[in-house]
């Protein structure tokens, strides 16, 4: 591919790697230095003069220094005279800061998104945001991919003739029933009320889950609380077994282990939108890429090509 120019952050230099790999263009280096003031300075080290520039980087921990380290790679590109600047977004954390649900709080996704805007990016590729109004808080062009057909392929494997697919919350359950139509099974969903970041009660769960084999699925597990409490309502409703489901397996602390001794449990799928430590992983964890779909849908964008052909 001519014309192309892909740099990667500190966030996950492991996937752009691979997404190069697919598209069949070197990953370009970046120069990463602190100050003794501890500010970034941040260079990139190869020409973008004209060219279709694209910037990958998740915001994952520590967020804000990734996120810096990203609105400093787009102001380079911009005043390195790129003809367009793509960030590629595999995990867009502030998404979860989506509303005002308390007095004087910061709609973290919209501002995050005219920061993106304001340093200079012209369009975004982003992966599973986690709703669908993040979409429209960018005044630039989005791309929203998801990763259900890859899980879909990897759940195909097994007999599905008596599997439900359960969303934690309702909030999530239009995903979980197109991931259950790709799957050709019935979805289920929680009722969930959250009163803290890692406090929750799921009053309920609406669908038909007794005696079935349950696929959990949610965009993105931190802490697993969550999940953890849906899970005591389904061995509660005598679920034959579970399996975990997601895109975002940012698995905080020891949230991977406990989800693993949970009981039931046979298998925890997620993608490697974000990056995983070797430390963290257990036998019955699974990591799927979406390097592929990432790439290709790069190459559509340099092409001109429709990206939601992708999804046909």
């Amino acid at each position: 591919m001519r014309d192309i120019a892909v740099f990667s952050g500190t966030a996950h230099p492991d996937l752009a790697a691979e997404i190069c790999a697919h598209l069949g263009v070197p990953l370009h280096p970046v120069r990463v230095s602190r100050f003794a003031n501890d500010c970034l300075e941040v260079q990139l080290q190869a020409n973008c003069r004209e060219r279709d520039v694209f910037l990958i980087q998740p915001l994952v921990p520590p967020v804000q220094e990734h996120l810096v380290e990203l609105l400093l790679m787009i102001d380079a590109a911009r005043g390195a005279s790129a003809g367009r600047i793509t960030v590629v977004l595999p995990h867009y954390a502030y998404a979860r800061s989506d509303k005002k649900d308390a007095p004087r709080i910061s709609i973290g996704a919209r501002l995050v998104a005219d920061l993106l805007t304001s340093a200079g990016a012209d369009r975004v590729l982003a992966l599973t945001l986690h709703s669908p109004q993040v979409h429209g808080f960018f005044s630039v062009p989005v791309d929203h991919l998801h990763a259900l057909r890859e899980l879909a392929t990897h759940f195909r494997r097994y007999d599905l003739g008596n599997t439900v697919v359960v969303s934690p919350d309702l909030g999530n359950a239009k995903e979980a029933a197109a991931f259950a139509r790709l799957l050709g099974t019935p979805v289920a969903a929680g009722a969930k009320q959250r009163f803290s970041d890692d406090l929750v009660k799921i009053s309920a769960v609406i669908g038909e889950v007794t005696d079935r084999d349950v696929i959990v699925l949610d965009d993105e597990i931190a802490k697993g609380s969550t999940v953890v409490e849906l899970m005591e309502h389904l061995r509660g409703l005598n679920v034959r077994s579970i399996r975990l489901a997601c895109t975002h397996g940012l698995f905080s602390g020891d949230a991977l282990q406990r989800l693993s001794e949970q009981e039931g449990v046979l298998e925890i799928v997620c993608t490697n939108s974000v990056p995983i430590s070797p430390a963290k992983h257990v036998p019955k964890l699974e990591v799927l890429s979406v390097a592929p779909a990432l790439a290709e849908a790069m190459r559509r964008i340099h092409n001109g090509e429709s990206v939601s052909a992708l999804f046909a």
